[in-house]
């Protein structure tokens, strides 16, 4: 399958909404993105990988497929979702009306938006936008907003130029979402990405974004690199939170609210573990949750 790192994220949200009532993040497009074929494919390949994740499990498919989910891929997804999209909210009720998606991937929020108000502007490289499109013209879905996807590389800066070819104005506050990128970018890259979006932003718009930290333990960072590699991806860089704190603030960023592990657990799993209790979650060590405000 082609694109399997985001076919694999969207599958954990699909499978987290298909099989639970209470959600820490609830998207119930996440499962129409995917073919039948591709969710089953997917659950045989977690599903048989159980002795990699936990070795010596005892128990049947179904259960082998939820520890997986539960425990290795939702998670990070789930928690970075959530913490994304509630900010997104709120700035939404602030006024805010451009939504940037960077590396959108099966992002499906244009498809869950709060109203048609907004103009979300999805970009990723050519060919997942493509098939993205393709996806949602084949499953007769329509986004409740204006959505204009931009096929490009966010390494180049022409993206600055397509996006506001595409309608975007500098002069208007904006919500960008940058999640699962920081991982994949060298330290040099990510600063350059963020420089370019220190060009366009306004006084007061935002960027939310997730990012591996580097002081700690690193167990469960380590698992995550090897499963990225083993989807051809490769992790880059980890991060103190001073170092971070330091980045943002010489492209003209204050950060507003950030969580680690504990803390997005207490915040953002806690109804869910209260009213699953047999299936509890808790946000990946080693990663940290930003969002910050352009001063």
């Amino acid at each position: 399958m082609k694109n399997m790192t985001a076919l694999v994220a969207a599958f954990a949200r699909a499978h987290h909404y298909r099989n639970n009532g209470i959600w820490v993040f609830q998207d119930e497009f996440a499962e129409k993105i995917l073919t039948e074929e591709e969710y089953a494919a997917i659950s045989k390949n977690m599903a048989d990988g159980i002795d990699y994740f936990s070795p010596g499990f005892q128990g049947a498919k179904e259960d082998a497929l939820r520890f997986v989910v539960d425990h290795q891929l939702a998670p990070s997804l789930l928690a970075r979702s959530s913490f994304c999209e509630n900010a997104m909210q709120n700035a939404i009720e602030s006024g805010c009306r451009q939504i940037v998606l960077f590396a959108s991937g099966y992002d499906t929020f244009s498809l869950r938006a709060p109203h048609s108000e907004l103009t979300v502007y999805e970009m990723d490289k050519q060919e997942m936008i493509a098939d993205k499109i393709k996806r949602i013209d084949s499953r007769k879905m329509k986004p409740v907003c204006h959505t204009a996807y931009i096929g490009c590389d966010l390494s180049q800066d022409p993206w600055k130029e397509k996006l506001t070819g595409a309608g975007f104005d500098p002069q208007k506050q904006s919500f960008g979402s940058l999640l699962g990128i920081s991982y994949y970018l060298s330290k040099e890259e990510y600063q350059a990405l963020l420089k370019n979006i220190e060009t366009l932003w306004s006084k007061g718009s935002l960027i939310c974004f997730d990012y591996p930290l580097a002081d700690t333990s690193g167990a469960e960072n380590a698992r995550n690199r090897e499963l990225a590699a083993a989807a051809g991806e490769q992790m880059k860089a980890e991060y103190l939170y001073s170092e971070m704190e330091s980045m943002l603030a010489s492209f003209g960023f204050l950060i507003c609210e950030h969580m680690d592990a504990i803390e997005a657990t207490e915040s953002l799993f806690r109804e869910y573990n209260e009213k699953v209790p047999l299936h509890r979650m808790r946000a990946p060590e080693g990663v940290g949750y930003c969002l910050a405000v352009k001063k």
